[in-house]
């Protein structure tokens, strides 16, 4: 089994600042370091537990711990699930290919290949969100269109996959996405002890995705001239902004969680301006999110201002195109 030894990083790949030597994650960005090595092992430990290989799978999952700070949740996970698969490889059975088969013919190879079970837990998953997209393309399309039902659809989608794509590329577990048909949708992902600002730009991730979505759509629009195009630009980024509301369970609530009590006002007044530059009333809701967070007890120890800017940038960008955009709400 071959090793994985992790060259000498001097820079953050990240941020790009100096790193201490001999650290584990960046102090500046809290980034790991060797996040691209970690998403090696565990890619590979995967494909070795989708072949039934338990215990070369719990090596690659140990060779990480040694590329993770000590105490930190990630490090937590890695040794549970090493103990999991040690015990799941002590269980584990001999295969039975050879009698099935000669019992039952080819619905014997069937049977036996069914029972591999992680392929077909990893198709099943692949099909879950298959299944909802299409149920959630179906629903819309049927209220209005195939044009539009389609196209929002898809938006969010780019929406979902912009905190999939931040998740992934930090090194962290996440599940594609999930579609909840007149609801919306979700990624799902462990945290593992991430820091509040990371968190924060992993939620502001969607919907800085689902602006350049709203871009493409008012792009389409100048091309063609069909007025449905500008409506779903329009709608998208609408949706987005609404989904910046600083409250429980929308992306704004989790990114708001990474601000002091000033970094709140400033979101509060920016919200404020947007709405008073664009008179879109959305901006509104944001504003009143704020407000009332600014006397919430849920302050961070270690406050993120370049989430602030991040916040503002995609509020303002968000109004630029519900300003340029010729039609307002579904065609």
């Amino acid at each position: 089994m071959p090793s994985l030894t992790p060259e000498f990083v001097r820079d953050c790949r990240s941020c790009g600042r100096e790193l201490i030597p001999g650290a584990l994650a960046c102090e500046h960005c809290h980034q790991l370091v060797f996040s691209q090595e970690l998403e090696k092992l565990s890619n590979e430990a995967k494909s070795l537990e989708a072949q039934g290989k338990l215990l070369e799978a719990r090596e690659y999952w140990l060779r990480g711990l040694p590329l993770l700070p000590k105490n930190s949740k990630q490090a937590e996970w890695i040794e549970e699930r090493a103990k999991a698969l040690n015990l799941a490889a002590a269980n584990q059975r001999p295969p039975s290919e050879g009698k099935w088969e000669k019992r039952l013919g080819p619905l014997g190879v069937l049977g036996v290949i069914l029972l591999k079970g992680k392929t077909l837990l990893f198709a099943l998953f692949k099909l879950k969100f298959l299944l909802s997209f299409a149920s959630f393309i179906a629903i819309y399309w049927a209220l209005y269109g195939a044009v539009f039902g389609i196209g929002f659809a898809v938006m969010i989608l780019i929406h979902e996959m912009g905190h999939y794509v931040d998740v992934k590329r930090r090194g962290l577990p996440a599940e594609v996405p999930v579609f909840l048909p007149g609801f919306g949708a979700y990624v799902k992902w462990n945290a593992l002890n991430v820091p509040l600002a990371v968190r924060a730009e992993v939620a502001l991730a969607g919907p800085f995705a689902g602006w350049l979505a709203s871009v493409a759509c008012l792009g389409y629009w100048l091309y063609t001239g069909n007025a449905v195009w500008g409506a779903l630009a329009y709608t998208g980024a609408w949706l987005n902004v609404l989904n910046l509301i600083p409250v429980w369970m929308l992306d704004g609530g989790h990114a708001a969680e990474a601000l002091s009590k000033s970094e709140r006002g400033t979101l509060l007044a920016a919200s404020l301006g947007i709405w008073f530059l664009s008179g879109e009333l959305a901006f509104v809701f944001v504003a009143a999110g704020f407000g009332w967070r600014l006397f919430t007890k849920d302050l961070p120890d270690r406050p993120s201002r370049s989430t602030t800017f991040y916040y503002v940038a995609v509020l303002a960008l968000l109004a630029a195109v519900m300003y340029l955009a010729p039609h307002r709400g579904r065609p």
